[in-house]
């Protein structure tokens, strides 16, 4: 399977610095993840600004009835502009995942997710993929927009 690409572009009602601030602190994944998701990071990250080399262990459930540890690394950051995540453990042979910002210059910040991601397993990973994974991670990524609604309104 060739490894799948999803863009997901939202802008936030706030100055680069303050959404910098947001979502450079791995603590506040947990609340741009869907419940359903029972999103646990099991590492001490509170008050903590990620770093490059930053280590995020979780304990995630994508369907009812099962759960996994994950384990992803900061493996790049600029600043105001980008940070990657890369999973280094975890349900997907490939999780790499560009956190792209951009200052409008009017109170407002685009955010970008592009994500690479493939499932495990060969053909029978890129049927559960085309059939489940897919809507899956874009479900996530829309519950994370409609979060961002929800903290940050206008």
């Amino acid at each position: 399977m060739t490894p799948r690409r999803l863009e997901f572009t939202t802008v936030v009602p706030r100055p680069i610095a303050e959404t910098w601030d947001f979502f450079s602190r791995p603590e506040n994944l947990e609340k741009l993840t869907p419940p359903d998701v029972s999103f646990d990071i099991r590492s001490p990250v509170a008050g903590v600004e990620m770093y490059e080399g930053m280590i995020i262990q979780y304990r995630v459930s994508p369907f009812s009835g099962f759960s996994t540890d994950w384990v992803t690394e900061i493996t790049q950051i600029k600043h105001h502009e980008h940070f990657i995540d890369d999973q280094r453990v975890g349900p997907f042979a490939l999780w790499h995942h560009q956190h792209r910002f951009k200052d409008l210059g009017d109170g407002r910040t685009e955010m970008t997710d592009v994500l690479h991601y493939q499932v495990p397993f060969g053909p029978l990973g890129t049927f559960v993929d085309w059939v489940f994974v897919n809507a899956q991670v874009k479900g996530i990524f829309t519950a994370r927009e409609d979060a961002i609604r929800r903290l940050f309104p206008v």
